[in-house]
């Protein structure tokens, strides 16, 4: 898939996509009756950008490779649209964004990951997300009393280590480094879209401070 097109006038810009990810095999049955649990990330100048919890009061938001985010199982991507932005005006935009996304402000049911794509593609080019990917979050909003309390606790117990990454325009992002070891909360740390760097690379961007 093409990351810059040309628009209807002759101008070339750059493509976002929805990346979308299983996060349980079951996915296979419920997604043919509109439902399942799923995992998101948007895919922008050829990196994709999700949001995951930590314990942190700092950006929660993250890159990857494109449908490659460790821990979950890719399923489709989703063209959005196009942005005509160049790169460093759209890693002020990001920066700016995950001031308003802290990894302790995760919720599986009314902060999570799909509820950022979902923003970020509103404030991008003024469009939402398709409503299956995030629709059994909103069916717990209506209900959330009736949810374990293993789904509904924000931050997590163990946590990660960081080191400063430079970029290539100078900014410095968070790195995850230290593996998390297997305990009694694997599963609830799952249904919070946690993601375990021993299975693969994140950078986690650094926030404008404000």
């Amino acid at each position: 898939m093409n990351s810059t097109s040309e628009d209807s006038d002759g101008n070339w810009g750059t493509q976002v996509v929805l990346n979308v990810y299983d996060l349980t095999p079951i996915n296979n049955y419920m997604y043919w009756v509109g439902f399942g649990i799923f995992h998101s990330g948007i895919e922008v100048h050829g990196m994709e950008y999700g949001f995951g919890a930590h314990d942190y009061p700092v950006s929660g938001v993250f890159e990857v490779e494109p449908k490659s985010c460790p821990g979950f199982i890719y399923r489709c991507s989703i063209p959005l649209g196009h942005i005509s932005m160049p790169s460093s005006e759209f890693r002020a935009f990001l920066e700016n964004l995950a001031a308003e996304y802290h990894g302790d402000t995760y919720h599986l049911i009314s902060k999570n990951c799909n509820h950022f794509t979902d923003d970020m593609s509103l404030r991008l080019i003024g469009k939402r997300i398709p409503g299956w990917v995030n629709r059994l979050a909103r069916l717990g909003n209506m209900c959330s009393c009736m949810l374990p309390e293993s789904l509904q606790v924000t931050t997590v117990k163990q946590l990660p280590e960081y080191h400063g990454c430079s970029e290539e325009d100078g900014s410095e992002s968070l790195s995850v480094t230290t593996p998390f070891e297997p305990t009694e909360s694997d599963d609830a740390d799952q249904e919070k879209h946690l993601l375990s760097p021993s299975e693969g690379e994140m950078v986690f961007i650094k926030e404008v401070q404000r």
